[in-house]
């Protein structure tokens, strides 16, 4: 069943199927106390205090704390034997190395990735005589008989018509190619989308809305999980294969993750801390962009500016050296076979003018108005997937889209090739003895700008067509439950529009070369518009309108083509296009997807606008019943599982009495519950009627009473707190740059409400006339 719902069903059920990183650890800002016969959590660390539930927010300020107590220990011990000083040394070199290995497990599943979706595409279209697992570029290289203008063409390699009825021409063979090449495509979706929905559920999608909410401290068990990263790494190369319009670029950002999260798990540092491992995926994001394009800075900018929440130096080194590690794995694989670590290398022969700035610019907004449409339309369309029946048939649904993508793509050449394909096509400069059907040129004796052929007009037709196909699948693809990447789909839209102005300005340049507009730096017979350059900008417009990124975008652009002159044209295109998507919306696609599904996310980029106060926003409001808490002392053991069982609350605030309401800390529902759970079986005579006191002494209590239950151990002492007069921008910005995920709210010192994260999203909600309740998670 379909991820939403997944997600909806264990919400409502309080279920915790997928698999728990248990970790021991003390809890964070708790003064010690002296030898003491009763179990105390802070001497006496116990198994599960200090993690946390599933589909729950970390608390990072905590997790900090707890790693620097953690080094400060290490440090000190450092300095009393050379058994501990080599233990600092490894413990300092652990996060290097788990880089290393992360860049070079990822680089090699990216390789191993991309080869299998190369060959599986070409398998839709035919098969090679000498050895099934070449594709139809690998099975050519060694014939002797391939020509320059037909270099794909050579007798090891058999289309499925020549295969079955041993011929390549005519009606039944065309049929024939048509029919496999439709059988294939629904193979391999139905093979995707049934593993991902019997073994791995969260590996559908293109997985960086979830990362994005992960890295902001929330917690999706399995998520980043062994299974999901095995099936999504399998039926990323079937979905692709499929000739679905989708990509892998975003995948492998999930995949790399996964791999981060599972390494995570060698070294202590990481496995007991959500915040440090939390650090690693971030530089996790940025190689999964690393060996996506072969641009391993422009994924550092990447992780940088679009996904990560918390982001210190530290980890944009390790982010750094991790995406180069990645990057050299996957030029070692070569899984291009053209020694190149980039995508779409391009070699444009004429250089730019600053005339050309005005349809670079137009081709920005084209990039605006398709990302505003693009993201409107596919959250209605997923919106839509979730409200009604479609969404209770995800198997029906893939298979009804990819024999429709198939049937109407087959016929036309440039939606028939696979994504990556047809933009290296359309970026392609043509030569004097390119043979493709862009290049067909009526001909000239020097490269220059030339008359439009019979060729051409062909493929622009077939172009315009593509468009406007790509343009209407691209919106129901994406969110279907395969996995799904849009950056290459995107791409694909804005490259054809970019190729299909340039070659009309190319042809504007040619006809009226004594226009004013090309008077002077485009005389006759010159090479003056590059038409492969306008697909280039116009990809990058329409990649940054639909996810607004910018300057990870361009550099990510300029080292996928290696394209370097031209960064003035892409950042001239891309803020554009960001300007224009943003007069219809400030959310890209991923922020979209992240508030369709509920995640408790508070985005760093939107602005708090209205004028109220945290005693506004707190719990609980007028009509509410007395806010829940617990008494530093004076409640027994009977009493506060009574409180924690009668409530959902994730934690309660201890105060000194009922009466005074004065704060004394915090403390977490799950620490609570584990604490008492251990004392029954560990402590003798703790019974319903045991007293728990949260103090620093234990009170005095009469010979024939059972002895106290002491749990200032788990006790946050310095919670964060508020006053009810605290504007409520000024909260925002705490939560946002301390990672809260609540805050008390105190008056002259007395307790009187809390603030949770999923408040102040609702009341955001609620001022953007949205539905509060739409926020489904703690």
């Amino acid at each position: 069943f379909c991820l939403e719902s997944h997600f909806q069903l264990l919400y409502t059920l309080g279920c915790d199927c997928y698999e728990e990183h248990s970790s021991s650890s003390r809890a964070a800002g708790m003064n010690g106390n002296g030898p003491s016969k009763f179990v105390d959590p802070l001497e006496d660390p116990l198994p599960g205090v200090g993690t946390y539930e599933d589909f729950n927010t970390i608390d990072w300020v905590r997790e900090k704390t707890k790693d620097r107590d953690r080094h400060r220990e290490i440090t000190n011990k450092s300095k009393l034997s050379t058994v501990a000083l080599l233990h600092s040394i490894s413990d300092a070199f652990s996060g290097w190395l788990l880089m290393l290995l992360v860049g070079l497990m990822s680089g090699a599943l990216a390789g191993g990735i991309d080869i299998a979706a190369h060959w599986l595409t070409d398998m839709k279209e035919g098969v090679c005589l000498i050895g099934f697992w070449f594709n139809h570029e690998h099975c050519c290289w060694t014939s002797n008989e391939t020509t320059f203008k037909e270099r794909d063409q050579c007798p090891q390699w058999q289309s499925w018509a020549e295969l079955i009825t041993g011929t390549s021409e005519g009606p039944f063979a065309y049929i024939m190619n048509y029919l496999m090449y439709i059988f294939w495509a629904l193979l391999f979706a139905f093979l995707a989308v049934t593993l991902v929905r019997a073994f791995a559920p969260y590996a559908c999608g293109s997985g960086i809305p979830e990362i994005k909410t992960i890295l902001s401290g929330f917690i999706i068990r399995g998520y980043l999980g062994k299974w999901t990263l095995i099936i999504k790494t399998i039926t990323l190369v079937l979905a692709v294969s499929s000739g679905l319009s989708l990509g892998k670029e975003g995948p492998l950002v999930h995949v790399a993750c996964c791999c981060a999260n599972i390494l995570c798990h060698l070294f202590t540092k990481y496995r007991k801390n959500e915040a440090k491992r939390r650090e690693v995926l971030s530089a996790a994001a940025a190689v999964g962009v690393s060996v996506a394009f072969g641009a391993p800075i422009g994924g550092v900018l990447f992780s940088l500016e679009e996904v990560s929440y918390y982001f210190p130096l530290k980890t944009l080194w390790r982010s750094f050296f991790a995406a180069l590690v990645a990057a050299f794995t996957l030029r070692s694989i070569n899984p291009f076979g053209n020694s190149r670590l980039v995508l779409f290398y391009v070699e444009f022969h004429a250089p730019w003018h600053m005339l050309e700035l005005a349809p670079f610019i137009l081709l920005g907004i084209f990039g605006g108005l398709w990302g505003a449409l693009f993201i409107r339309a596919n959250i209605a369309w997923c919106r839509r997937r979730k409200t009604t029946r479609l969404g209770h048939y995800p198997v029906m649904e893939v298979l009804v889209v990819t024999a429709l993508t198939a049937v109407v793509a087959y016929p036309n050449s440039y939606t028939r090739m696979s994504g990556a394909e047809l933009i290296s096509e359309l970026f392609n400069d043509c030569s004097l003895l390119d043979s493709s059907q862009l290049c067909g040129y009526k001909p000239v004796s020097v490269l220059a700008d030339r008359p439009a052929g019979e060729g051409l007009y062909t493929a622009l037709w077939q172009l315009a067509l593509a468009l406007v196909f790509k343009i209407m699948v691209t919106v129901i693809t994406f969110g279907m439950k395969v996995p799904s990447g849009l950056f290459i789909p995107s791409m694909a839209v804005g490259a054809i529009a970019g190729r299909l102005l340039g070659v009309g300005m190319e042809q504007l340049a040619y006809y009226h070369h004594d226009w004013f507009l090309f008077k002077g730096w485009c005389s006759p017979g010159a090479d003056c518009i590059t038409p492969g350059l306008y697909a280039m900008v116009g990809a990058a417009a329409c990649l940054g309108g639909v996810t607004r990124m910018t300057v990870s975008l361009v550099v990510i652009m300029f080292e996928l083509t290696g394209g370097l002159e031209y960064i003035v044209p892409l950042m001239a295109a891309t803020m554009t296009s960001k300007w224009v998507a943003d007069a219809f919306g400030r959310e890209g696609i991923y922020e979209a997807h992240i508030r369709l599904n509920g995640y408790p996310f508070l985005e760093p980029k939107e602005e708090f606008e209205h004028s109220s106060l945290t005693v506004d926003v707190m719990r609980p409001r007028r009509s509410d019943p007395a806010l829940a808490v617990l008494t530093q002392e004076g409640m027994t053991v009977e009493e506060v599982e009574a409180l924690v069982e009668s409530t959902r609350y994730s934690g309660f605030p201890v105060v000194v009495s009922q009466e005074s309401q004065r704060l004394v800390g915090f403390v977490f529902r799950r620490d609570l519950l584990i604490s008492i759970d251990n004392a029954r079986k560990r402590q003798e005579g703790v019974v319903g009627a045991s007293q728990v006191v949260f103090t620093e002494h234990a009170p005095a209590h009469a010979a024939d009473a059972p002895p106290p239950l002491r749990l200032r151990g788990i006790l946050d002492l310095s919670p964060f707190t508020v006053t009810d007069h605290t504007p409520m921008d000024i909260t925002v910005d705490i939560f946002r740059k301390l990672g809260l995920r609540q805050c008390l709210v105190t008056h002259n010192g007395r307790l009187l409400g809390i603030i949770t994260k999923k408040d102040i999203l609702k009341h955001m909600a609620q001022i953007a006339n949205r539905d509060p309740d739409s926020i489904l998670f703690n």
